[in-house]
């Protein structure tokens, strides 16, 4: 009610302004910000409208007074001002043009801002022959999506993710039962308003928070296919985000059939709680964005394996926060079972190990880069090898971490810390993009035969 009563109170005094006054305020704001964004004029439109029903009834607004509300609700934001870190590396969806022996690539970091807000942004750039990697430029404008609730939900699916929430009872079948197989946001939400206003059965309100909050986790997003990748920011707009979007770990996943999809895991945190999320895309430009549930899906550091195994989908996870866990499931979406298959053993990861990304498939077996944290909290990147059929089997592993913080990169945000959410192999060479100390990120390679004859077999 509070947040209501400002919004009119805002509304009405450029409402009160005088059609001149609201003139010169609204060619201040362009003299002073309109070289700062593309579309200036479209934020303030779509704010406005995000307002409007704010607007008293009958109130007539010009189109100069429409534009000054939308700009008394934007505001500017700066993404990256604390942090970029955390990258992973995926190789581009568009190849054409690419010199023989070469490869376009995407990197996704985490950028932190304001608050401590963390989103997820994007570069591009090109691994040449040789090894060298050149970044394009990146652009001084940014865009966030547009987003959507309205795409179709299939009912026995958010069924059975409220039943691994155990929110499915009395309230929930009422509201489900005279819903079609597949229905919209916006059928819910009516559905919602019926059980809401039966005079003759009670309803549960923790039941319907519970339906609102899975359907507000799961969404469709859509950025300007015409605006280049550095520009696309994933920023939190659910409430489940609100604190910020962490650790997204990417990966070209490979179907059967030859379809490629993107997905990657991140976590969504709201200050208080996380909640392990999965995004997924073909293109950079749609994503859906989805919740993971069941029992193993807890804690942080999702990877998932670049295709099914034996018919499955697998994923390593840290589920209890010390130890490296694999998981295997029919669906993607539904994970209940996971086994240890790495714990603290060197004393440089005494304290936890954890992943530093998805597998990456070799002919002598599953590379998977990890993290160890030893004494004094110093984070490493270590190595080992999983078997090609059986991933939970650890056959191999390197006794000392190929990469620790130097000098340089100590100091920081969180000192004394690498970290990495994603690498992959081009011409036989390891591509680890990593963080130093939560605060900028840098790339190491490193021979793939060389890193395989340095490991230990166990």
């Amino acid at each position: 009610m509070q947040v209501k009563k400002r919004i009119e109170g805002i509304i009405s005094r450029v409402v009160n302004l005088s059609d001149e006054r609201a003139k010169v305020l609204l060619k201040t704001v362009y003299f002073n910000f309109s070289d700062r964004h593309k579309d200036i004029a479209g934020v303030f439109k779509a704010n406005f409208e995000k307002v409007s029903q704010y607007v008293p009834d009958g109130q007539k607004l010009s189109s100069t007074k429409k534009q000054l509300i939308g700009a008394y609700f934007s505001m500017e934001y700066s993404i990256e001002s604390a942090a970029l870190f955390n990258p992973s590396i995926v190789p581009h969806p568009n190849q054409e043009g690419v010199a023989a022996g070469s490869l376009r690539f995407i990197m996704s970091l985490r950028a932190t801002g304001e608050g401590h807000i963390s989103s997820i942004v994007f570069r591009s750039g090109i691994i040449k022959e040789d090894g060298s990697i050149l970044f394009n430029p990146v652009s001084e404008f940014v865009e966030t999506p547009k987003i959507r609730h309205d795409q179709s939900y299939v009912r026995h699916m958010f069924q059975r993710k409220l039943e691994h929430m155990k929110a499915w009872n009395e309230t929930s079948i009422r509201i489900f039962k005279k819903l079609p197989e597949s229905f919209t946001f916006s059928q819910l939400k009516s559905r919602i308003t019926a059980v809401q206003m039966d005079i003759v059965n009670a309803y549960s309100k923790e039941s319907i928070n519970n339906i609102l909050w899975l359907a507000d986790s799961n969404y469709f997003i859509k950025f300007d296919s015409k605006n280049d990748i550095s520009e696309r920011v994933i920023f939190p707009v659910s409430e489940n985000e609100s604190k910020g979007i962490e650790d997204a770990r990417f990966v070209q996943f490979f179907y059967e059939s030859g379809e490629i999809v993107y997905y990657a895991t991140y976590t969504a945190y709201n200050g208080v709680c996380i909640l392990p999320q999965l995004l997924l895309t073909k293109d950079f430009v749609f994503f859906d964005i989805i919740t993971l549930n069941g029992e193993a899906v807890q804690n942080k550091g999702m990877a998932l394996f670049p295709r099914k195994i034996n018919g499955k989908y697998v994923m390593l996870s840290r589920m209890d926060g010390e130890n490296n866990y694999i998981m295997y499931s029919d669906h993607l979406h539904f994970w209940d079972k996971a086994e240890i298959i790495q714990e603290p053993n060197m004393p440089w990861e005494f304290v936890q190990v954890g992943n530093c990304g998805s597998p990456i498939e070799t002919s002598e077996g599953w590379i998977v880069i990890t993290h160890g944290v030893g004494p004094m909290r110093q984070y490493v990147i270590g190595a080992i090898l999983l078997d090609l059929e059986n991933p939970s089997k650890v056959i191999a592993r390197l006794e000392e971490p190929f990469l620790t913080p130097n000098e340089e990169e100590r100091e920081g945000y969180v000192p004394n810390v690498v970290y990495s959410c994603g690498s992959l192999i081009h011409n036989n060479k390891l591509i680890v993009p990593y963080a130093m100390s939560d605060i900028t990120s840098r790339i190491a390679t490193v021979d793939v035969s060389d890193l395989l004859s340095r490991m230990i077999r166990v």
